[in-house]
C-alpha cells in the first residue's frame, strides 16, 4: 500500500509541474524574417566561411591595363565633349571632329553630328554586327 501512495504522489507532482510550463514561442534568428538585427553580422560571416565558390581572378599585364586606361580616358573625354556640344558650349581643341570614328575593343564608335538638333552616336559591335544608335538632343 505504501508503494501505491508513493506512485500516486509521484504522478500528481509530475502533472503539477507539467501544468506550470509555458508556451514555446518561436523566435527567428535571421533578421530578414524578424530576428534580432544583431545576428546579421554573425550569419553573414558564417555564410562567407562556408562559401566554396570563388570568383576567377584574371591577371592583366601592364600593357593591357595601360590600354584600358587610355580607352576609358578617351571615352570619358568623348562623352564630356558630346555633352558640351549638346548644351551649346564651345569646344576648343576637341578630340573629335564631325563624323569621328573610334575603335575600342570589339566596338566601333562613330560620332555623327547630322543635324543642328541632335548629335548621333552609332556603336557597332564588330563581331556580331549589332548596332546601337544613340541620339542626343541639342539644347543650345
Amino acid at each position: 500500500m505504501v508503494t501505491m501512495k508513493k506512485i500516486i504522489l509521484t504522478i500528481i507532482t509530475t502533472f503539477s509541474f507539467c501544468t506550470s510550463a509555458t508556451e514555446i514561442i518561436y523566435t527567428p534568428i535571421n533578421p530578414s524574417f524578424g530576428g534580432n538585427p544583431l545576428n546579421a553580422t554573425m550569419l553573414l560571416s558564417k555564410a562567407q566561411a562556408q562559401n566554396k565558390h570563388k570568383a576567377p581572378t584574371v591577371e592583366k599585364g601592364y600593357a593591357e591595363q595601360f590600354q584600358e586606361t587610355l580607352e576609358r580616358t578617351y571615352l570619358n573625354q568623348m562623352v564630356r565633349e558630346i555633352t558640351d556640344m549638346a548644351f551649346g558650349e564651345d569646344i576648343e581643341n576637341g578630340i573629335f571632329d564631325q563624323d569621328s570614328i573610334f575603335m575600342s575593343g570589339d566596338y566601333q564608335i562613330e560620332v555623327i553630328t547630322s543635324t543642328t538638333d541632335t548629335i548621333t552616336v552609332r556603336i557597332t559591335n564588330i563581331i556580331d554586327d549589332t548596332v546601337v544608335i544613340i541620339e542626343v538632343p541639342r539644347f543650345g
